[in-house]
């Protein structure tokens, strides 16, 4: 196997794998948070923000871009335009579509819950941090699942075009 098929192929996986956890998310894990009590979702919620800065999910989530673009650099340099421009497109869709959102959108949102004191604070206070919290961070999570997926979409089709220049 040629390098430019492996970094196609890894592209082609691991943007799918975070497609997936998105979207898995979005169908599962926002539906199910809805139905809990406020201080349920808050101490879930910071839960989760804290588990998933592991390797197993930072690794991939910033590694992609360099794999995508990686894939678009050497279809570049093999002649095949058409799958490096495909590549190239999927890595700006997800630079600034998942990392960049979750970077400026999503992440300063779970700081600010984490800072959160839940002990000293009645029930109001909850509410009102859970609303302040729930309905902006979903809204850049449908943003960057949309992101994503249109970054899969395009690496897969990258693998599944016609080649150029071999």
């Amino acid at each position: 196997m040629e390098l430019k098929e492996a970094l196609l192929g890894g592209s082609i996986v691991a943007t799918g794998l975070m497609a997936g956890l998105w979207y898995a998310w979005t169908v599962s894990v926002i539906p199910g948070t809805r139905r809990v009590p406020d201080t349920t979702y808050i101490v879930t919620m910071q839960n989760i923000n804290k588990a998933i800065i592991n390797p197993a999910f930072i690794i991939p989530f910033m590694g992609i871009p360099l794999l995508l673009a990686g894939a678009a650099i050497v279809q570049f340099r093999a002649g095949d335009s058409r799958r490096g421009w495909l590549l190239a497109s999927a890595t700006a869709t997800y630079i600034v579509g998942v990392l960049g959102v979750t970077i400026g959108g999503n992440v300063p949102l779970n700081d600010a819950l984490e800072a959160f004191d839940l002990a000293d604070s009645n029930e109001q206070a909850i509410a009102d941090r859970r609303r302040s919290y729930e309905t902006p961070w979903n809204r850049w999570h449908y943003l960057r699942t949309a992101a994503n997926i249109g970054s899969f979409t395009l690496v897969s089709a990258a693998g599944i075009v016609a080649t150029t220049g071999d």
